[in-house]
């Protein structure tokens, strides 16, 4: 079955739930099983995948995994802030083009903010589109005030995403982040949506899930792809929790899940500053 979708700013519809690669690749023992999995999430419709330069060798085994089928995949990577120089940035997608054996990055961000000024490493971005490097650009970990001063900048309105760490016990940015975004039909990733494993344990969600035939993390999983304009890229290697996150689509909260989970895991009252792992 197609996976539901959202939109970018561009018009590409792009899949509401994804794979993750966080520290993919370390351990070259398990290289023939992380592209396994990518493969299997392929299969099952799970084409749009997340890494970055940063996680170790994860572009090689997405490299891998895409090998042959690079035309139905949407490529998401990211160039650290210590490369994001003019041309810092465009160099770092060409390793990154080498290691994901491709011609261009669907989608390629700044991983977070740091000393280069931010005009330039958006006319690097875009000197990157130009070239055909990659085909669309955003940014990661950006709060508010982040995103307004892109915002502001000639070609800060091309920014198509702003992936940031978000789940049922990181709710800040849905007090001013979330609302800004979609004001702006902009999409978020949201990275880490079953907290790193902890939202599958400890027994909170467990009531809900018994409800609906599933497991916790499934609720986790559902509840943060219910919200609208928000993507997740949750990372998994075994072949049953892949399949238990595609299965988690057909998840349908009800609203006394919800109110449930609202008072579990309580909304944020006031701004809070954007949290990163």
């Amino acid at each position: 079955m197609p996976i539901r979708t959202t939109t970018l700013p561009s018009g590409e519809a792009v899949p509401v739930l994804g794979q993750g690669t966080w520290h993919m690749g370390e351990d070259r023992s398990r290289f023939a099983e992380e592209v396994a999995a990518l493969r299997l999430g392929l299969d099952l419709g799970l084409t749009l995948i997340d890494t970055a330069e940063m996680y170790g060798n994860a572009e090689s085994v997405v490299g891998e995994a895409i090998a042959g089928h690079r035309d139905s995949t949407f490529i998401v990577s990211k160039v650290l802030p210590s490369n994001a120089s003019r041309s810092g940035t465009v160099a770092a997608c060409e390793r990154s083009l080498k290691r994901l054996g491709t011609d261009r990055i669907d989608l390629y961000l700044l991983h977070w903010r740091g000393g280069v000024p931010l005009r330039e490493t958006v006319e690097a971005l875009e000197a990157l589109k130009a070239a055909g490097k990659i085909r669309h650009w955003g940014v990661s970990n950006f709060d508010t005030d982040d995103m307004e001063e892109l915002a502001a900048l000639p070609a800060g309105g091309n920014c198509q995403t702003n992936q940031v760490l978000y789940n049922l016990t990181r709710r800040g940015p849905e007090f001013d982040l979330l609302p800004w975004c979609r004001q702006r039909g902009m999409p978020i990733m949201a990275y880490s949506p079953v907290e790193q494993g902890r939202l599958a344990r400890g027994g909170k969600l467990d009531a809900i899930a018994a409800r609906h035939g599933a497991t916790a993390a499934q609720i986790a999983l559902a509840w943060t792809m219910a919200r609208p304009g928000v993507i997740a890229i949750p990372k998994a290697v075994r072949a049953e929790h892949i399949r238990q996150n595609v299965a988690a689509l057909d998840i349908k909260l009800a609203p006394e899940d919800l109110a449930e989970l609202d008072r579990l895991f309580a909304p944020p009252p006031r701004r809070q500053p954007l949290e990163m792992i």
